[in-house]
């Protein structure tokens, strides 16, 4: 770039005035930038040591202020180690004190005993299986010794045994990992456990819990091999994958119960109430159904050999393709029952009743029907040995009786 020569006076006096005017405002102008330069220069060069300062100060408050909040933290961890170490000392202190009350020999210090435990499950998740398992041991010593008969055994369990059962069976379910609330062999009849009892995956093998109500219980994995629930109230109880060896049903109540492929062989159902009941794929083999309920029940697929079936009622239930080769079923309720398919060869059906019952393809070879009122039953493609002029002489038909 050429350099640019400033003129000399006398140039500049040659000049005419409107000219050298004009060079004068530039000169001006020239001048005004420099001064605007260097004082932006000097401004921002103040402002530069204002932002060092400010963020020095702002580096020095946080660093204080990060001290302050260690040491607030540091100071409130030590409170809740202190205030928890205080609380679990509380806790022991409840617990000792009700574990001694338990052994009180005053029934009502007992039974308070057993809620002040309930308590301390709940202000304390990591002491509920401990508690637990104190008070099925507190159960267990407290039910009547084995040498009571049963016939002598009280009409219902003691205020602080029903109070340590009810508590038993409203806590949290466990955790599958832990071990099994443990009430083998109590011998707690008729006690009042709250509908919706939680007693899943409880060992109760051998427990004596006739006329109990458990209605709509929670029962799912529950060990009841053994068990005698005679007369029982277990309506609607969930009794997935419940063990059932052994155990002795008279009377009981299951109605709404799911029993589809449960093995039930050789299980005492003497009057038991099974209505509407989902035996499907069940094994019944050598089950006792005497006078049992069964009206509405589905025994689609299941295994019924040996099974006493006399003055049982199955009224309306699901029979088809049955097993019931010889069956004892004299007298026996069979109005509006699916016998479709069923073996029903020589069969003891004097006297039952079948109206409307559906009979379809069923094999009654050699069956016993003096006496049984067919009316309105369906007989289509039944397996006879004998002409339809036979069947009407010992049975009972009417004009809806359906042959051929």
């Amino acid at each position: 770039m050429a350099e640019v020569r400033t003129p000399t006076q006398d140039e500049l006096d040659a000049l005419p005035v409107d000219r050298r005017v004009e060079l004068l405002e530039l000169e001006r102008q020239r001048h005004d930038r420099v001064r605007d330069l260097a004082e932006s220069r000097t401004e921002r060069r103040r402002q530069g040591r204002h932002q060092w300062i400010n963020s020095g100060v702002l580096l020095i408050g946080a660093v204080l202020a990060g001290g302050s909040l260690l040491a607030t933290a540091a100071t409130l961890r030590t409170g809740q180690d202190e205030l928890r170490t205080a609380k679990e000392g509380q806790v022991t202190d409840r617990y000792t004190k009700a574990v001694e009350q338990l052994g009180s020999g005053k029934r009502e210090v007992r039974t308070a005993a057993v809620y002040a435990l309930e308590r301390i499950a709940v202000d304390s998740p990591r002491d509920r299986l401990t508690v637990r398992d104190v008070l099925a041991a507190f159960v267990r010593e407290h039910d009547p010794a084995p040498r009571v008969r049963a016939a002598a055994l009280p009409e219902e369990p003691d205020t602080d045994v029903a109070a340590a059962l009810t508590v038993l069976s409203r806590r949290p379910t466990d955790p599958p990992t832990t071990s099994s609330l443990d009430l083998h062999e109590i011998r707690i009849p008729r006690n009042f456990f709250p509908n919706g009892a939680k007693l899943g995956g409880a060992n109760l093998s051998g427990a004596d819990l006739r006329g109990a109500n458990l209605s709509i219980a929670d029962l799912r994995g529950t060990n009841l091999s053994g068990a005698d629930l005679r007369e029982a109230d277990l309506n609607r109880a969930n009794l997935q994958e419940t063990n059932l060896s052994r155990v002795k049903l008279n009377g009981a109540g299951l109605r709404g119960v799911d029993l589809s492929r449960k093995d039930l062989s050789n299980v005492n159902l003497h009057r038991a109430d099974l209505t509407g009941v989902d035996l499907s794929a069940a094994n019944l083999t050598g089950a006792d159904l005497t006078g049992a309920d069964l009206s509405g029940a589905n025994l689609f697929g299941a295994r019924l050999e040996g099974v006493s079936l006399r003055g049982v009622r199955l009224r309306g239930a699901t029979l088809r393709g049955a097993p019931l080769y010889g069956a004892p079923l004299r007298d026996t309720d069979l109005n509006g029952a699916d016998l479709r398919d069923a073996d029903l060869g020589r069969a003891d059906l004097r006297d039952a009743s079948l109206l409307k019952t559906d009979l379809r393809y069923a094999h009654l070879s050699g069956a016993k029907l003096r006496g049984a009122d067919l009316r309105g039953a369906n007989l289509k493609g039944v397996d006879f040995e004998f002409s339809e002029e036979e069947i009407r002489e010992v049975a009972v038909v009417d004009d809806y009786t359906t042959f051929g």
